[in-house]
């Protein structure tokens, strides 16, 4: 076997040019990330069509469209809680072209709920932003005698064990206000999860199920024109769009809790277009044509940076776990 025994001269020159090599590909991957988005962009997200998520990712890809004249285009992949389209999104391409749309339930809640999820949550995702944040609506069917949040919590006391309440699905955001009600009140009711909304508001206008706690766009409509009794929001404060509605608060001291959407993506994904998306997301949403928007349907703009945006996803898994761990709501 011969080695090779370089002298100084033919080292330098092989280091030489491997230097060059590195320093031409670099500017190659800056193009890259300067020129995106150079082709068409998908959004994932991990919900059926017509929800308060899928509005404002809409709204969010037009403006994303008209901006960089290329298209945005949103995929709906529901199923299992949002488990199959994150999933989808955790195992896209890092290149920047594909973002997923997330929530309060998908980053925040099923970390604690499942068990066996075929990603890694800490992991799997680089934040980006969060769009916009929704309180959650307490309705009640028109037979249950109260008028307001007060008298509700009363009545629900006299009634323990006897009432049920309707959620989008089990251990999501709507489910687990139930349950932070259910645990601060101290009474025992029955959960009555529904695979799709329309669903869940035929069970509460019929009084098949008792009350309901979920996203206020969903349920504001069917409590604006009587159908069903808006008794309270689940944010600190009052909204826009319901300003006789008071918050929770008010009748269970302490009570908060914020359905938020957001935009990640796959780990990995380039800082450059990160921080760009996170840019766009704060002009976007705080410009007077989300703000009109959001205040139509009862939101409010929630941008942060994306090293904000982590630090606040850590509080909000803590915050929901506890609340998962109290209720026992695990699924194996």
């Amino acid at each position: 076997m011969r080695l090779a025994i370089w002298g100084r001269g033919e080292m330098e020159r092989r280091a030489f040019f491997l230097g060059a090599a590195v320093l031409a590909a670099l500017p190659v991957v800056a193009r890259a990330e300067s020129a995106w988005p150079a082709r068409a962009v998908r959004i994932i997200v991990p919900f059926s069509a017509g929800g308060s998520g899928d509005l404002v990712v809409r709204f969010f890809a037009e403006r994303m469209q008209e901006k960089y004249g290329v298209p945005f285009l949103v995929e709906n992949h529901q199923g299992a809680g949002g488990i199959i389209g994150t999933d989808l999104g955790a195992k896209a391409p890092t290149d920047g072209y594909t973002l997923l749309f997330a929530t309060a339930s998908t980053l925040a809640i099923n970390p604690s709920v499942y068990a066996h999820l075929p990603y890694n949550p800490q992991t799997a995702f680089t934040p980006i932003s969060p769009m916009v944040r929704f309180p959650n609506l307490l309705v009640v069917n028109k037979k249950i005698p109260v008028k307001n949040a007060t008298e509700f919590v009363a009545y629900m006391k006299t009634h323990d064990g006897k009432l049920n309440f309707g959620s989008s699905g089990k251990g999501t955001s709507s489910d687990l206000c139930g349950l932070m009600m259910m645990q601060a009140i101290g009474v025992t009711m029955t959960h009555v999860p529904f695979p799709r909304f329309p669903e869940e508001m035929i069970a509460l206008i019929d009084g098949q199920i008792d009350f309901a706690f979920d996203n206020m766009t969903s349920e504001w409509p069917f409590a604006k024109n009587g159908q069903i009794r808006a008794l309270a929001v689940s944010t600190a404060n009052r909204v826009s769009i319901a300003p006789d509605v008071p918050p929770l608060g008010e009748a269970i001291p302490g009570f908060e809790a914020t359905a938020w959407h957001s935009i990640v993506a796959p780990a990995g994904t380039p800082k450059p277009i990160v921080a760009r998306v996170a840019q766009d997301i704060r002009d976007i949403f705080t410009s007077p044509k989300a703000v009109a928007f959001l205040k139509n349907v009862g939101g409010d703009p929630l941008p942060m940076g994306p090293d904000e945006f982590a630090t606040f996803i850590v509080s909000e898994r803590a915050k929901w776990a506890g609340v998962v761990k109290a209720a026992s709501v695990r699924i194996e």
